[in-house]
Protein backbone atom coordinates (compact mmCIF):
# COMPACT_ATOMS: atom_id res chain seq x y z
CA UNK A 1 0.00 0.00 0.00
CA UNK A 2 1.39 3.34 -0.98
CA UNK A 3 1.72 6.09 1.60
CA UNK A 4 -0.93 8.83 1.41
CA UNK A 5 0.22 11.92 -0.40
CA UNK A 6 -0.09 15.31 1.22
CA UNK A 7 -2.32 17.90 -0.40
CA UNK A 8 -2.08 21.63 0.06
CA UNK A 9 -4.93 23.96 -0.73
CA UNK A 10 -4.56 27.06 -2.90
CA UNK A 11 -4.69 29.19 0.24
CA UNK A 12 -1.86 27.19 1.83
CA UNK A 13 0.23 27.42 -1.32
CA UNK A 14 -0.27 31.19 -1.39
CA UNK A 15 1.01 31.72 2.16
CA UNK A 16 4.29 31.29 4.00
CA UNK A 17 5.16 31.37 7.69
CA UNK A 18 5.80 35.09 7.26
CA UNK A 19 2.43 35.82 5.66
CA UNK A 20 0.96 35.89 2.12
CA UNK A 21 3.37 34.82 -0.59
CA UNK A 22 4.32 37.95 -2.59
CA UNK A 23 3.14 38.07 -6.18
CA UNK A 24 5.82 38.37 -8.85
CA UNK A 25 6.32 41.81 -10.32
CA UNK A 26 4.44 42.53 -13.52
CA UNK A 27 6.62 42.61 -16.58
CA UNK A 28 6.99 45.70 -18.67
CA UNK A 29 4.52 46.07 -21.51
CA UNK A 30 6.23 46.03 -24.84
CA UNK A 31 4.89 48.43 -27.42
CA UNK A 32 3.61 47.10 -30.70
CA UNK A 33 6.40 46.39 -33.11
CA UNK A 34 6.85 48.81 -35.96
CA UNK A 35 4.32 47.86 -38.58
CA UNK A 36 4.98 48.44 -42.25
CA UNK A 37 1.88 50.08 -43.66
CA UNK A 38 0.40 52.07 -46.50
CA UNK A 39 -2.51 54.49 -46.20
CA UNK A 40 -3.86 56.13 -49.33
CA UNK A 41 -7.06 57.37 -50.92
CA UNK A 42 -7.86 56.05 -54.39
CA UNK A 43 -9.30 58.27 -57.15
CA UNK A 44 -12.73 56.81 -56.38
CA UNK A 45 -12.53 58.30 -52.89
CA UNK A 46 -11.99 54.94 -51.16
CA UNK A 47 -9.41 55.07 -48.37
CA UNK A 48 -7.21 51.95 -48.31
CA UNK A 49 -5.06 50.98 -45.33
CA UNK A 50 -2.77 47.97 -45.67
CA UNK A 51 -0.61 46.69 -42.81
CA UNK A 52 1.95 43.91 -42.78
CA UNK A 53 1.63 41.50 -39.87
CA UNK A 54 3.26 38.25 -40.89
CA UNK A 55 2.26 35.97 -38.02
CA UNK A 56 0.32 33.56 -40.24
CA UNK A 57 -0.12 33.44 -44.06
CA UNK A 58 -3.59 34.97 -43.87
CA UNK A 59 -5.06 38.35 -44.75
CA UNK A 60 -7.91 39.98 -42.86
CA UNK A 61 -10.24 42.37 -44.71
CA UNK A 62 -12.53 45.03 -43.24
CA UNK A 63 -14.63 47.42 -45.36
CA UNK A 64 -16.58 50.24 -43.76
CA UNK A 65 -19.17 52.12 -45.83
CA UNK A 66 -20.97 55.00 -44.06
CA UNK A 67 -24.62 54.06 -44.45
CA UNK A 68 -26.80 56.56 -42.65
CA UNK A 69 -30.35 57.43 -43.59
CA UNK A 70 -30.21 60.74 -45.52
CA UNK A 71 -32.92 63.22 -44.60
CA UNK A 72 -34.25 63.24 -48.16
CA UNK A 73 -34.17 59.46 -48.63
CA UNK A 74 -36.92 58.04 -50.82
CA UNK A 75 -36.99 55.06 -48.44
CA UNK A 76 -37.76 57.45 -45.58
CA UNK A 77 -38.24 55.93 -42.14
CA UNK A 78 -37.95 52.42 -43.57
CA UNK A 79 -34.24 52.89 -44.32
CA UNK A 80 -33.29 50.70 -41.35
CA UNK A 81 -35.40 47.78 -42.62
CA UNK A 82 -34.19 48.04 -46.21
CA UNK A 83 -30.58 48.33 -45.07
CA UNK A 84 -30.88 45.16 -42.97
CA UNK A 85 -32.28 43.17 -45.89
CA UNK A 86 -29.56 44.60 -48.14
CA UNK A 87 -26.79 43.42 -45.78
CA UNK A 88 -28.35 39.97 -45.51
CA UNK A 89 -28.64 39.54 -49.29
CA UNK A 90 -25.44 41.30 -50.39
CA UNK A 91 -23.53 38.02 -50.81
CA UNK A 92 -26.38 35.93 -52.22
CA UNK A 93 -25.77 36.51 -55.91
CA UNK A 94 -24.48 38.80 -58.63
CA UNK A 95 -24.77 38.96 -62.39
CA UNK A 96 -21.67 36.71 -62.59
CA UNK A 97 -22.06 34.46 -59.54
CA UNK A 98 -24.84 32.71 -57.69
CA UNK A 99 -24.84 32.27 -53.92
CA UNK A 100 -23.17 28.87 -54.20
CA UNK A 101 -20.51 30.27 -56.53
CA UNK A 102 -19.65 33.03 -54.06
CA UNK A 103 -19.32 30.57 -51.19
CA UNK A 104 -17.34 28.04 -53.25
CA UNK A 105 -14.80 30.50 -54.65
CA UNK A 106 -14.12 31.91 -51.20
CA UNK A 107 -13.86 28.44 -49.64
CA UNK A 108 -11.29 27.35 -52.23
CA UNK A 109 -8.90 30.06 -50.94
CA UNK A 110 -9.74 29.39 -47.28
CA UNK A 111 -11.84 32.52 -47.17
CA UNK A 112 -15.16 33.96 -46.14
CA UNK A 113 -17.01 37.26 -46.28
CA UNK A 114 -19.85 38.56 -44.14
CA UNK A 115 -21.91 41.76 -44.14
CA UNK A 116 -23.70 43.55 -41.30
CA UNK A 117 -25.28 46.97 -40.96
CA UNK A 118 -26.17 49.41 -38.20
CA UNK A 119 -27.43 53.02 -38.20
CA UNK A 120 -23.92 54.25 -38.92
CA UNK A 121 -22.30 51.91 -41.43
CA UNK A 122 -22.42 48.88 -43.69
CA UNK A 123 -19.52 46.60 -42.76
CA UNK A 124 -18.06 43.77 -44.81
CA UNK A 125 -15.48 41.61 -43.09
CA UNK A 126 -13.62 38.48 -44.01
CA UNK A 127 -10.34 36.68 -44.38
CA UNK A 128 -8.48 34.28 -46.63
CA UNK A 129 -5.09 32.82 -47.31
CA UNK A 130 -2.76 35.49 -48.63
CA UNK A 131 -2.47 33.53 -51.85
CA UNK A 132 -6.21 34.01 -52.32
CA UNK A 133 -6.30 37.79 -51.86
CA UNK A 134 -6.96 38.41 -55.55
CA UNK A 135 -9.95 36.05 -55.43
CA UNK A 136 -11.40 37.71 -52.34
CA UNK A 137 -11.01 41.16 -53.88
CA UNK A 138 -12.63 39.97 -57.12
CA UNK A 139 -15.63 38.59 -55.22
CA UNK A 140 -15.83 41.77 -53.15
CA UNK A 141 -15.77 43.95 -56.27
CA UNK A 142 -18.47 41.79 -57.82
CA UNK A 143 -20.89 42.12 -54.89
CA UNK A 144 -20.20 45.85 -54.51
CA UNK A 145 -20.93 46.60 -58.15
CA UNK A 146 -23.14 43.75 -59.31
CA UNK A 147 -25.16 42.30 -56.41
CA UNK A 148 -28.61 41.44 -57.75
CA UNK A 149 -30.40 40.79 -54.44
CA UNK A 150 -32.49 38.01 -56.02
CA UNK A 151 -36.19 38.03 -55.23
CA UNK A 152 -36.15 34.57 -53.65
CA UNK A 153 -33.16 35.49 -51.48
CA UNK A 154 -34.82 38.71 -50.36
CA UNK A 155 -37.91 36.73 -49.36
CA UNK A 156 -35.86 34.13 -47.49
CA UNK A 157 -33.67 36.62 -45.63
CA UNK A 158 -36.64 38.85 -44.88
CA UNK A 159 -38.38 35.95 -43.13
CA UNK A 160 -35.25 35.08 -41.15
CA UNK A 161 -34.82 38.69 -40.12
CA UNK A 162 -38.41 38.88 -38.87
CA UNK A 163 -37.82 35.86 -36.63
CA UNK A 164 -34.55 37.27 -35.29
CA UNK A 165 -36.21 40.59 -34.47
CA UNK A 166 -39.08 38.92 -32.63
CA UNK A 167 -36.66 36.84 -30.60
CA UNK A 168 -34.36 39.79 -29.88
CA UNK A 169 -37.17 42.02 -28.65
CA UNK A 170 -38.04 39.44 -25.99
CA UNK A 171 -34.55 39.74 -24.47
CA UNK A 172 -34.13 42.06 -21.46
CA UNK A 173 -30.81 43.49 -22.72
CA UNK A 174 -32.38 44.46 -26.04
CA UNK A 175 -35.37 46.03 -24.30
CA UNK A 176 -33.01 48.05 -22.12
CA UNK A 177 -30.80 49.11 -25.03
CA UNK A 178 -33.74 50.31 -27.13
CA UNK A 179 -35.22 52.17 -24.18
CA UNK A 180 -31.90 53.87 -23.44
CA UNK A 181 -31.31 54.89 -27.06
CA UNK A 182 -34.78 56.39 -27.33
CA UNK A 183 -34.38 58.18 -23.98
CA UNK A 184 -31.03 59.67 -25.04
CA UNK A 185 -31.61 60.45 -28.71
CA UNK A 186 -35.34 60.61 -29.35
CA UNK A 187 -36.16 60.23 -33.04
CA UNK A 188 -32.53 60.54 -34.23
CA UNK A 189 -31.73 57.66 -36.65
CA UNK A 190 -28.98 56.44 -34.30
CA UNK A 191 -31.65 55.40 -31.82
CA UNK A 192 -33.17 52.94 -34.29
CA UNK A 193 -30.80 50.00 -34.27
CA UNK A 194 -33.45 47.46 -35.21
CA UNK A 195 -36.39 47.86 -37.62
CA UNK A 196 -39.99 47.00 -36.87
CA UNK A 197 -41.33 43.66 -38.08
CA UNK A 198 -43.95 45.30 -40.28
CA UNK A 199 -41.27 47.44 -41.95
CA UNK A 200 -39.17 44.37 -42.78
CA UNK A 201 -42.16 42.45 -44.11
CA UNK A 202 -42.88 45.33 -46.52
CA UNK A 203 -39.35 45.51 -48.02
CA UNK A 204 -39.20 44.73 -51.75
CA UNK A 205 -36.24 43.66 -53.91
CA UNK A 206 -36.62 46.90 -55.87
CA UNK A 207 -36.14 48.95 -52.69
CA UNK A 208 -33.02 46.98 -51.81
CA UNK A 209 -31.49 47.37 -55.26
CA UNK A 210 -32.29 51.09 -55.32
CA UNK A 211 -30.63 51.61 -51.94
CA UNK A 212 -27.58 49.64 -53.05
CA UNK A 213 -27.17 51.69 -56.22
CA UNK A 214 -27.61 54.97 -54.37
CA UNK A 215 -25.77 54.40 -51.11
CA UNK A 216 -23.03 51.75 -51.50
CA UNK A 217 -20.40 54.27 -52.55
CA UNK A 218 -16.59 54.31 -52.31
CA UNK A 219 -16.10 58.00 -51.52
CA UNK A 220 -15.93 58.31 -47.76
CA UNK A 221 -15.53 54.54 -47.25
CA UNK A 222 -12.47 52.76 -45.86
CA UNK A 223 -10.94 49.35 -46.60
CA UNK A 224 -8.38 47.80 -44.24
CA UNK A 225 -6.13 44.82 -45.05
CA UNK A 226 -3.89 43.25 -42.40
CA UNK A 227 -1.76 40.19 -43.00
CA UNK A 228 1.34 38.61 -44.42
CA UNK A 229 1.51 41.00 -47.35
CA UNK A 230 3.43 43.84 -48.90
CA UNK A 231 1.39 46.98 -48.08
CA UNK A 232 2.12 48.87 -51.29
CA UNK A 233 1.41 45.81 -53.42
CA UNK A 234 -1.83 45.21 -51.51
CA UNK A 235 -3.00 48.78 -52.16
CA UNK A 236 -2.21 48.34 -55.86
CA UNK A 237 -4.20 45.09 -55.91
CA UNK A 238 -7.19 46.86 -54.34
CA UNK A 239 -6.93 49.74 -56.81
CA UNK A 240 -7.04 47.32 -59.72
CA UNK A 241 -9.73 44.99 -58.37
CA UNK A 242 -12.09 47.78 -57.25
CA UNK A 243 -11.49 50.14 -60.17
CA UNK A 244 -15.05 49.56 -61.31
CA UNK A 245 -16.55 50.57 -57.97
CA UNK A 246 -17.41 54.19 -58.56
CA UNK A 247 -20.36 56.45 -58.08
CA UNK A 248 -21.54 60.00 -57.83
CA UNK A 249 -21.66 61.58 -54.43
CA UNK A 250 -20.30 60.40 -51.09
CA UNK A 251 -21.38 57.71 -48.65
CA UNK A 252 -23.71 59.29 -46.10
CA UNK A 253 -22.36 59.80 -42.59
CA UNK A 254 -24.74 59.91 -39.66
CA UNK A 255 -25.34 63.43 -38.48
CA UNK A 256 -24.03 64.35 -34.99
CA UNK A 257 -26.07 63.20 -32.02
CA UNK A 258 -27.79 65.40 -29.46
CA UNK A 259 -25.58 65.98 -26.42
CA UNK A 260 -26.26 63.65 -23.50
CA UNK A 261 -27.52 65.73 -20.59
CA UNK A 262 -27.75 64.46 -17.03
CA UNK A 263 -31.11 64.13 -15.36
CA UNK A 264 -33.61 61.69 -13.91
CA UNK A 265 -33.57 58.02 -14.82
CA UNK A 266 -36.59 56.75 -16.73
CA UNK A 267 -38.31 53.60 -15.50
CA UNK A 268 -39.49 51.08 -18.09
CA UNK A 269 -42.09 48.62 -16.83
CA UNK A 270 -41.52 44.96 -17.67
CA UNK A 271 -44.29 42.97 -16.00
CA UNK A 272 -43.20 39.81 -14.23
CA UNK A 273 -39.48 40.47 -14.53
CA UNK A 274 -37.40 38.92 -11.75
CA UNK A 275 -34.29 40.83 -12.82
CA UNK A 276 -33.72 44.47 -13.64
CA UNK A 277 -31.42 46.24 -16.07
CA UNK A 278 -29.72 49.46 -14.97
CA UNK A 279 -28.39 51.49 -17.89
CA UNK A 280 -26.83 54.91 -17.22
CA UNK A 281 -25.24 57.28 -19.71
CA UNK A 282 -23.15 60.41 -19.44
CA UNK A 283 -20.98 62.56 -21.67
CA UNK A 284 -17.69 61.01 -22.81
CA UNK A 285 -14.68 62.15 -24.81
CA UNK A 286 -13.57 61.33 -28.33
CA UNK A 287 -10.21 59.67 -28.88
CA UNK A 288 -8.85 62.88 -30.41
CA UNK A 289 -9.45 64.94 -27.25
CA UNK A 290 -6.20 65.59 -25.38
CA UNK A 291 -7.99 64.66 -22.12
CA UNK A 292 -9.03 61.25 -23.44
CA UNK A 293 -6.15 59.22 -21.92
CA UNK A 294 -6.93 60.59 -18.44
CA UNK A 295 -10.65 59.99 -19.00
CA UNK A 296 -9.91 56.42 -20.12
CA UNK A 297 -7.96 55.70 -16.94
CA UNK A 298 -10.61 57.33 -14.74
CA UNK A 299 -13.23 55.10 -16.33
CA UNK A 300 -11.14 51.99 -15.70
CA UNK A 301 -10.76 52.90 -12.03
CA UNK A 302 -14.51 53.46 -11.76
CA UNK A 303 -15.93 50.44 -13.57
CA UNK A 304 -13.93 49.60 -16.67
CA UNK A 305 -12.42 46.28 -15.60
CA UNK A 306 -12.75 43.58 -12.96
CA UNK A 307 -10.58 45.32 -10.34
CA UNK A 308 -12.59 48.56 -10.53
CA UNK A 309 -14.36 50.29 -7.66
CA UNK A 310 -17.86 49.63 -9.00
CA UNK A 311 -17.25 45.91 -9.45
CA UNK A 312 -15.65 45.65 -6.03
CA UNK A 313 -18.68 47.34 -4.45
CA UNK A 314 -21.80 45.94 -6.07
CA UNK A 315 -20.44 42.57 -7.22
CA UNK A 316 -17.69 41.43 -4.86
CA UNK A 317 -18.73 43.13 -1.64
CA UNK A 318 -22.53 43.23 -1.79
CA UNK A 319 -23.36 40.60 -4.40
CA UNK A 320 -25.99 42.76 -6.10
CA UNK A 321 -24.94 41.74 -9.60
CA UNK A 322 -22.88 39.19 -11.43
CA UNK A 323 -21.78 41.70 -14.04
CA UNK A 324 -21.26 45.45 -13.80
CA UNK A 325 -19.18 47.63 -16.06
CA UNK A 326 -18.65 51.10 -17.46
CA UNK A 327 -17.41 51.66 -20.99
CA UNK A 328 -17.17 54.40 -23.62
CA UNK A 329 -19.26 54.28 -26.78
CA UNK A 330 -17.93 56.37 -29.65
CA UNK A 331 -20.81 58.01 -31.45
CA UNK A 332 -21.05 60.33 -34.49
CA UNK A 333 -19.37 63.58 -33.51
CA UNK A 334 -18.83 62.59 -29.89
CA UNK A 335 -18.73 59.87 -27.27
CA UNK A 336 -20.88 58.56 -24.44
CA UNK A 337 -19.92 56.86 -21.19
CA UNK A 338 -22.23 53.94 -20.41
CA UNK A 339 -22.72 52.14 -17.08
CA UNK A 340 -24.43 48.74 -17.15
CA UNK A 341 -25.59 46.38 -14.40
CA UNK A 342 -28.19 43.61 -14.22
CA UNK A 343 -29.58 42.92 -10.76
CA UNK A 344 -32.21 40.91 -8.92
CA UNK A 345 -35.38 42.95 -8.47
CA UNK A 346 -35.13 43.17 -4.70
CA UNK A 347 -31.71 44.88 -4.80
CA UNK A 348 -32.20 47.13 -7.85
CA UNK A 349 -32.71 50.33 -5.87
CA UNK A 350 -29.74 49.54 -3.64
CA UNK A 351 -27.54 48.81 -6.67
CA UNK A 352 -28.56 52.11 -8.29
CA UNK A 353 -27.82 53.94 -5.03
CA UNK A 354 -24.36 52.36 -4.76
CA UNK A 355 -23.60 53.12 -8.41
CA UNK A 356 -24.41 56.79 -7.81
CA UNK A 357 -22.30 56.67 -4.66
CA UNK A 358 -19.29 55.32 -6.56
CA UNK A 359 -19.70 57.98 -9.25
CA UNK A 360 -19.63 60.71 -6.60
CA UNK A 361 -16.81 59.04 -4.68
CA UNK A 362 -14.54 58.99 -7.74
CA UNK A 363 -14.46 62.78 -7.67
CA UNK A 364 -14.50 63.24 -3.90
CA UNK A 365 -11.98 60.47 -3.15
CA UNK A 366 -9.81 60.63 -6.29
CA UNK A 367 -7.89 57.66 -7.63
CA UNK A 368 -4.62 56.86 -5.92
CA UNK A 369 -1.28 56.46 -7.64
CA UNK A 370 -1.62 52.69 -7.25
CA UNK A 371 -5.12 52.65 -8.81
CA UNK A 372 -3.97 54.77 -11.73
CA UNK A 373 -0.89 52.63 -12.33
CA UNK A 374 -2.99 49.44 -12.28
CA UNK A 375 -5.48 50.98 -14.71
CA UNK A 376 -2.65 52.18 -16.96
CA UNK A 377 -1.13 48.71 -17.16
CA UNK A 378 -4.53 47.23 -17.94
CA UNK A 379 -5.24 49.84 -20.63
CA UNK A 380 -1.95 49.28 -22.43
CA UNK A 381 -2.08 45.52 -22.01
CA UNK A 382 -5.66 45.17 -23.22
CA UNK A 383 -4.95 47.38 -26.25
CA UNK A 384 -1.95 45.31 -27.26
CA UNK A 385 -3.77 42.03 -26.57
CA UNK A 386 -6.86 43.05 -28.55
CA UNK A 387 -4.70 43.99 -31.53
CA UNK A 388 -2.19 41.15 -31.29
CA UNK A 389 -3.97 39.10 -33.94
CA UNK A 390 -4.39 40.09 -37.56
CA UNK A 391 -8.18 40.15 -37.18
CA UNK A 392 -8.10 42.20 -34.00
CA UNK A 393 -5.79 44.79 -35.53
CA UNK A 394 -7.88 45.01 -38.70
CA UNK A 395 -11.08 45.57 -36.73
CA UNK A 396 -9.44 48.21 -34.53
CA UNK A 397 -7.98 50.09 -37.48
CA UNK A 398 -11.23 50.19 -39.45
CA UNK A 399 -12.95 51.68 -36.38
CA UNK A 400 -10.21 54.30 -36.18
CA UNK A 401 -10.68 55.01 -39.89
CA UNK A 402 -14.35 55.74 -39.16
CA UNK A 403 -13.10 58.55 -36.90
CA UNK A 404 -10.56 59.74 -39.49
CA UNK A 405 -7.65 58.38 -37.42
CA UNK A 406 -4.76 56.21 -38.59
CA UNK A 407 -2.29 53.62 -37.41
CA UNK A 408 -0.11 56.31 -35.86
CA UNK A 409 -2.81 56.94 -33.24
CA UNK A 410 -2.73 53.26 -32.33
CA UNK A 411 1.06 53.11 -32.19
CA UNK A 412 1.42 56.22 -30.04
CA UNK A 413 -1.48 55.67 -27.62
CA UNK A 414 0.56 53.69 -25.06
CA UNK A 415 2.90 56.68 -24.80
CA UNK A 416 -0.06 58.99 -24.17
CA UNK A 417 -1.29 56.68 -21.42
CA UNK A 418 2.19 56.55 -19.88
CA UNK A 419 2.29 60.35 -19.68
CA UNK A 420 -0.99 60.72 -17.77
CA UNK A 421 -0.60 61.90 -14.16
CA UNK A 422 -2.75 60.95 -11.20
CA UNK A 423 -3.81 64.59 -10.94
CA UNK A 424 -5.10 64.55 -14.52
CA UNK A 425 -7.11 61.40 -13.81
CA UNK A 426 -8.56 63.05 -10.70
CA UNK A 427 -9.60 66.07 -12.76
CA UNK A 428 -11.29 63.82 -15.33
CA UNK A 429 -13.15 62.14 -12.48
CA UNK A 430 -14.46 65.51 -11.31
CA UNK A 431 -15.36 66.68 -14.79
CA UNK A 432 -17.17 63.60 -16.10
CA UNK A 433 -18.23 61.25 -13.30
CA UNK A 434 -20.54 63.28 -11.07
CA UNK A 435 -23.92 61.51 -10.60
CA UNK A 436 -25.77 64.58 -11.86
CA UNK A 437 -24.07 64.24 -15.24
CA UNK A 438 -25.80 60.92 -15.89
CA UNK A 439 -29.25 59.90 -16.99
CA UNK A 440 -30.55 56.54 -18.18
CA UNK A 441 -33.18 53.86 -17.76
CA UNK A 442 -34.10 51.09 -15.37
CA UNK A 443 -36.07 48.17 -16.80
CA UNK A 444 -38.01 45.97 -14.39
CA UNK A 445 -41.31 45.14 -12.74
CA UNK A 446 -42.85 48.34 -11.40
CA UNK A 447 -44.89 46.52 -8.76
CA UNK A 448 -41.70 45.20 -7.17
CA UNK A 449 -39.37 48.14 -7.75
CA UNK A 450 -41.49 51.29 -7.50
CA UNK A 451 -41.63 51.75 -3.69
CA UNK A 452 -37.86 51.67 -3.14
CA UNK A 453 -37.05 53.62 -6.30
CA UNK A 454 -39.55 56.29 -5.30
CA UNK A 455 -37.84 56.55 -1.92
CA UNK A 456 -34.41 56.73 -3.58
CA UNK A 457 -35.48 59.54 -5.90
CA UNK A 458 -34.22 60.62 -9.27
CA UNK A 459 -36.31 58.01 -11.09
CA UNK A 460 -39.35 58.87 -13.21
CA UNK A 461 -41.89 56.13 -12.50
CA UNK A 462 -44.97 55.26 -14.59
Amino acid sequence: MSAPTSHRSAEEIGRTERGPRPLPELGEHRAAADLASADTTLPSGLRVIAVRRASVPVVELRLRVPFADPADSAVGSTHCAVAEVLANTLLTGTARRGRLDVDTELALVGGELDAVVDPERLAISGNALVSGLDTVLDVLADVLTGATHPEEEVARERARLVERIRLARSQPNVIAREALQTHLYGDHPFAKEMPEVAEVEAVTPEQVRELHARAVLPRGSALVLVGDLDPEAAVAAVAQALSGWTGDGEAVRLRPLPEVVGGDVKFVHRPGAVQSQIRLAGRGLTRTDERYPAFQLANLVFGGFFSSRLVENIREDKGYTYSARSHPEFTPGGATLLVDADTASEVTAAALMETRYELAKLGMVPPTDEEVDTARRYAVGSLLTATSSQGGLASFLVNLAGMDLDIEWFASHPERLAAVTTEQVAQAALDFFSPGSFTGVVVGDAELLAPKLRALGGVVLP
